[in-house]
This record gives C-alpha cells, sequence and structure tokens, in this order.
C-alpha cells in the first residue's frame, strides 16, 4: 500500500492549506506529485521531445518553399484535412504553421490522455483501492481529492506548455515566433485542462477506474472525430463542437488568436465545477450510475476462471474493438487517395518503396497495419498485467486461498489477452479491409487486409509472453512491458520514415511480421514468434507458481 501523507491532526491539516471541504489539498498534490515523479516526467518528456524532433525534421526536410508547397497540394484534400486540421493554415505554409496544421490536433490527443489519466489515478483508482477512504478518515476534506488531482493535472500541462514554448522558440520555426510558440505551448495545456474537468465528471460517474477512464477516452475520441469531420467537409460548425478544434483555431504561427483559449478554460472550469458537485450526491466508493443487480446465481461461466476472466475483460475489449474499427475504417478510406496524398513526399515515397508492394495503395496500408497492431498491443499488455493489479489489490490471494490453482488463475488472464488481441486485429483488419475497398474498388483488400492485420498476432503473443515472465518472475518491473508497444511503435512507423538500421527494428516483434500486403507471405518468422510465445508464457507461469504473492 502507498504511504499516506500525514494529514491526521487538525494543525497538520492547516498546515496542508485549505479548509473545510477543501482541507488536506496541498499535502494530497505533493503526496500525488511523489507518486508520479517518474510517470509524469516520462509523459511530459516524451511529448516534448517527440514535438521538437518533428519540428526538426519538419525544418530540415521541408525548408525550401518547393517542398512545402507540395506538401500542401498533398494535404488540400477532405482526407488530408481530416488527418491534420482546419485549411487556413495552408494560406501560409511555414514550418511553424505546418506544426500547427499536421500535429497540434494529434498531440491534443496524447495530452488529453495524460490528463485525464492523472485524474482517475488520484480520484477513482484511490477509492477503487480504499486508501480515499483511508485518508478521508483523517482531517481532509471531502473535496481534497479530486482538487489535487486537477492540481497535479494543471501542473503537468503547464510544464509541458512551457517546455514547448521555450523549445520550439529556441528552433526559430517562423519570423517573430515567440508568440506563436508561446500559444502553441499554450493551446496544449488549455486542451489538457478540459479533458481533465472531463474526467473529473466521468469519475463520479462509475465505481471502476477503466469505466471512468473509458469514458473520458470517449469524449477524447469524439473531440477528434466532430474536429476531422468539419474541416474534411469544411463545415466549422462541426469542428467549434470540439475542444480540439478550437485550439487548432488558434492559429499559432500565422494569425496567433489568443481568445479559443479562453473557451477552453472556461469549459474546464465548469466541468470542473459539476465534478465537485456530482461528488457531493454519491457514497465515497460508489458511483452515480448504480450497479445492475445481479443474477440470484452465477452463471456457469463464472464458475469457471476463463469465464470469470472474461468478464473482468469484456468492457475493456468491446472499446478497443470499437476503437480499432474506426480507426480502420478512416484509414482504410484514404486508401484510394494514396497516390495523389503521397506523391510529392519524398521522404514517405522512400519509406514506401522499402516496404515494396505493387502500389502505393499496399505499401501504405502495411505502414498503416503496423500501427492497428500497435494499438492493439496496448489491450494486450492491460489485460496481461490484470493479474497483478488483482494481487496488489488482494483479490487473488481470496481467490487462491481456494482449490484454484495459480498456473490456471493467471492462465485465465494470459488467454483472454491472447485470444482478445487476436479478435481486435481480425476486427481492425475487416475495417480497413472493407473501407479500403470502398475508396479502391478492389474487393480483395477486404480478406488481404485482413489477413495482414491478423498476421501480427504472433507479435501479440510474444508481447503478452513478456508480460507474464515480468509478472510471475519480477513483478516489480512488470509495468516495463508498456516498453514493448512504445518501442514497436517507434521502430514500425517512426523508422521506416527516419531510416532505423535493420537490427533497431529486429529487437522488436512486430519488426519480424512480413509487411502484408506489400510483400510475400513468409510463415518462417510467425512460427518463430509463436514458439518464442509459448516459452515465455511457461516460464513466466512457472515462474508465479514459485513465488509468493505480494501482500496489499
Amino acid at each position: 500500500m502507498s504511504a499516506v501523507p500525514a494529514v491526521s491532526t487538525p494543525a497538520t491539516a492547516d498546515a496542508s492549506g485549505g479548509s473545510g471541504s477543501l482541507t488536506g489539498t496541498r499535502a494530497l498534490v505533493g503526496f500525488n506529485l511523489r507518486r508520479d515523479r517518474v510517470r509524469l516526467p516520462v509523459w511530459i518528456l516524451a511529448l516534448f521531445l517527440g514535438t521538437l524532433s518533428t519540428a526538426g525534421k519538419f525544418g530540415t526536410l521541408y525548408a525550401a518553399p518547393e517542398a512545402r508547397a507540395s506538401v500542401l497540394d498533398t494535404v488540400d484534400s477532405p482526407a488530408g484535412l481530416a488527418m491534420t486540421g482546419p485549411r487556413h493554415y495552408l494560406d501560409d505554409y511555414s514550418t511553424g504553421s505546418m506544426m500547427g496544421h499536421q500535429m497540434l490536433g494529434f498531440l491534443a490527443v496524447l495530452v488529453g490522455l495524460m490528463s485525464a489519466l492523472i485524474v482517475t489515478r488520484h480520484t477513482r483508482d484511490e477509492e477503487e483501492t480504499g486508501r480515499a477512504e483511508l485518508v478521508r478518515s483523517t482531517a481532509v476534506g471531502r473535496h481534497a481529492h479530486l482538487a489535487a488531482a486537477l492540481w497535479v493535472a494543471v501542473i503537468a500541462d503547464l510544464v509541458l506548455a512551457l517546455l514547448l514554448a521555450v523549445g520550439l522558440e529556441a528552433m526559430d520555426l517562423a519570423p517573430g515566433g515567440a508568440t506563436g510558440s508561446l500559444l502553441y505551448g499554450l493551446a496544449h495545456a488549455a486542451v489538457g485542462l478540459v479533458f481533465a474537468g472531463v474526467a473529473a465528471i466521468t469519475t463520479q460517474v462509475t465505481a471502476h477506474t477503466r469505466g471512468a477512464s473509458g469514458m473520458a477516452l470517449a469524449v477524447i475520441g469524439l473531440a477528434y472525430a466532430l474536429r476531422a469531420a468539419g474541416d474534411a467537409g469544411g463545415e466549422d460548425g462541426l469542428s467549434w463542437l470540439s475542444p480540439i478544434g478550437w485550439i487548432q483555431r488558434t492559429y499559432p504561427y500565422v494569425d496567433n488568436r489568443w481568445w479559443p483559449l479562453l473557451l477552453c478554460v472556461v469549459l474546464a472550469g465548469l466541468c470542473a465545477g459539476a465534478g465537485f458537485a456530482l461528488s457531493t450526491r454519491r457514497d465515497v466508493g460508489a458511483g452515480l450510475r448504480a450497479a445492475r443487480p445481479g443474477r440470484p446465481t452465477a452463471s456457469g461461466a463464472l464458475l469457471r476462471p476463463l469465464g470469470f476472466a472474461f468478464r473482468l475483460h469484456r468492457s475493456m475489449l468491446a472499446g478497443f474493438g470499437t476503437g480499432l474499427f474506426l480507426m480502420g475504417v478512416m484509414y482504410g478510406s484514404i486508401l484510394g487517395e494514396a497516390d495523389d496524398m503521397l506523391k510529392n513526399i519524398d521522404p514517405v515515397q522512400e519509406a514506401l518503396r522499402r516496404i515494396g508492394g505493387a502500389s502505393t495503395a499496399e505499401s501504405f496500408a502495411s505502414m498503416i497495419i503496423v500501427i492497428l497492431a500497435v494499438v492493439a498491443s496496448v489491450h494486450v499488455v492491460t489485460a496481461a498485467l490484470r493479474p497483478l493489479a488483482e494481487e496488489n489489490a488482494g483479490r487473488a490471494e481470496l481467490l487462491l486461498a481456494t482449490g484454484l490453482s495459480r498456473a490456471r488463475w493467471a492462465g485465465s488472464h494470459l488467454a483472454v489477452a491472447l485470444v482478445g488481441g487476436t479478435v481486435l486485429l481480425l476486427v481492425a483488419g475487416l475495417g480497413t479491409g472493407a473501407a479500403g475497398a470502398a475508396s479502391t474498388g478492389d474487393s480483395g483488400l477486404v480478406l488481404s487486409l485482413t489477413g495482414a492485420a491478423l498476421a501480427y498476432a504472433p507479435a501479440l503473443w510474444v508481447t503478452a509472453g513478456v508480460a507474464a515472465v515480468l509478472f510471475g518472475r519480477l513483478p516489480g518491473a512488470a509495468q516495463a512491458t508498456w516498453l514493448v508497444p512504445v518501442y514497436a511503435f517507434v521502430t514500425g512507423y517512426l523508422g521506416q520514415l527516419l531510416r532505423f538500421p535493420g537490427w533497431v527494428t529486429g529487437l522488436s516483434p512486430f519488426g519480424h511480421v512480413p509487411p502484408l500486403p506489400a510483400a510475400p507471405m513468409d510463415w518462417t518468422p510467425l512460427a518463430v514468434l509463436t514458439l518464442v510465445a509459448a516459452a515465455l508464457l511457461l516460464v513466466g507461469l512457472e515462474g508465479f507458481r514459485r513465488r509468493d504473492l505480494r501482500a496489499k
């Protein structure tokens, strides 16, 4: 159990700041920052360095006006604008406006994700594990946990904004770009505050951390979809329904509008206020949405480890399935325009030539499938590490005190990870293939892209095996499994554009999968990956069988 901040006396509470319902907020802010002393710097540095790297590439590859003009022709289409942002950026397409056009909306999703997860982690997760009730038995106000979580999100967003402003200004993206750089950074902070406020509401609705995070992520996805639909169709009204659309219409390095940030601040304040108000209408540990009454007796499936594990994972699996299908449809719908969109972008064309394929659409589809497979691996890691969460919460000990063996219990969660990940690939491939067939008129893409997605199943199984080994033998380091999907994305997608050497890509299990449909099928690496996955799973289960349980 994490340490409890010292707020047990009135004197300490007063020193911690706040009074009444906010008593102890300052102490909890410090406690939360200490808990996130690794997590937050990783998030912030990843977003900061990723932005600077992209800005550097833009400045190098598109320094000449002719190069920027070729990109302008590429993105000036409904599909291109849906993937980037509003067309007004194209009126003065400098390196700075390229950053605002192509990166601001994408990074807004990641900043929103970071902010929402901060709030759910320090509110709903604290209640679900019982720590909030313990802390609130001392001199801590009712709203202190939510206020502290929101303050941590504010601090993280502002630190990121400051780093972006300073870093981009040092790169001199546009003449007189100090204002644009500051606006670009603060736009990220503003949209982060909005989605932190959204999470303040979702944490009141459901009694489960995964549900609160899932609802917040759904709102982020809806905001991005509204922005994309509005920009693609030229309907500003749709884009103005989205906070992501608001920050893109600040037009950093172009018009430098500040007033859309005020909309974000007002909406964030309203959402946070609603979260505080709703928190008074429920008990600690409960949600506003009442749990459905269960059946008088458990079904036959719930009496078995595999059925019970599936019940725990089904909501998350359904959410990932829906998201991946929609992602596949979105990417597949632009395959018909791939030639026109990419013909003037030399780095992308070179990457596609290295992949191979009879057409640009096939080569581009291979790159798309990698992204979908990496997203599916996020579910695999989450599901494979669920036994660790159950163990840390003390629920595993209760189950294993019965006649249930450790191998059957942990193996049931791993089975859901393996089968669920494969199903997600199938759904993603079908969505991409169906939309691709509609956009190109080639019905054969349905089967070929579905097969291309399923080819990554052994790589997902290896990812689950890595999680099993760390959970079974080094539970304290199990979170390092997240390096597998992150590394796979960097090498599998960005590596093609940045020309990583082959041995770097080969360190990822995803790097050994043939890039179908551009390349011919090769069963040997898939068989080897399957054997490696089986060995890792066995080693992990055997390690879990031999080690002690971690006491709650």
